[in-house]
């Protein structure tokens, strides 16, 4: 295992991006051979990585033509044109803007008349892909601290410190955030060995295990499944600017 230190947030989001990039043009994907990439939300954190694919698709350097996407989690209960709902992100920050297809990209439907039902036609949608390839991320989708490693995509109720970190995004009002949500679980991205890129760190360094599976740090607990070169880009001496990822070997 590495551990990759990059200077700054754009340094991570250019290295995250170029990694995905690199992937796509190495798999030659083509009417009969797509490339399925597994999304993230985030709200901040990926936003660096898919303005730099944007200026790729927009340079000729790379094609969307040929890649499904599955998004990893959405609210449940927030219309989908609500504008902090995952599908509005997506499209506004993301789709739109490259040449993918509508009904190559997957999200989960946070308002579906059946919540469970939504989620095991979700898994079986990322089954017949053939998995996930590779993904930036935010916290492994919305699966807490503590959360089950063989987990799969499920209905979710958010911890409070959830509730309160997304406030921000509601004007700061703790009534309007979402209580629930729907999640890949643990199990499904250790199938499918998504690669978590553009972490925000929810565990310190300090406490951060390489060797040792912690059921309250879910990277660490991934990392240790499986082989992951782990990159950061921190600035030292400013405390809360640390943010890392993973790519798996």
């Amino acid at each position: 295992m590495k551990l990759i230190i990059l200077n700054d947030y754009d340094q991570a989001s250019e290295w995250a991006a170029k990694y995905i990039r690199n992937k796509i043009l190495q798999f030659s994907p083509g009417p009969n051979k797509y490339f399925t990439l597994g999304l993230p939300t985030g709200k901040s954190t990926p936003l660096g990585c898919y303005k730099k694919l944007i200026e790729y698709y927009k340079n000729g350097a790379l094609s969307f033509q040929y890649v499904k996407t599955f998004n990893m989690d959405e609210y449940v209960g927030l219309p989908r044109d609500h504008p902090e709902s995952y599908h509005s992100f997506m499209w506004n920050n993301f789709f739109k803007h490259i040449d993918i297809k509508a009904e190559n990209t997957h999200i989960l439907d946070g308002n579906a008349a059946d919540l469970q039902a939504e989620c095991d036609a979700f898994e079986k949608k990322i089954t017949a892909a053939g998995g996930f390839s590779i993904g930036p991320d935010g916290h492994i989708a919305f699966n807490e601290p503590g959360s089950s490693l063989v987990s799969r995509t499920r209905v979710k109720t958010l911890a409070k410190d959830t509730i309160m970190a997304n406030a921000r995004f509601f004007d700061g009002d703790l009534s309007k955030v979402p209580t629930m949500a729907l999640t890949l679980g643990v199990g499904t991205v250790e199938d499918w060995k998504i690669v978590a890129l553009g972490l925000q760190l929810i565990f310190s360094l300090s406490s951060f295990s390489l060797t040792e599976i912690d059921y309250f740090s879910l990277l660490s607990s991934l990392a240790v499944i499986w082989k992951f070169d782990l990159w950061w880009s921190c600035n030292l001496q400013i405390p809360g600017t640390c943010r890392g990822g993973a790519e798996g070997a």
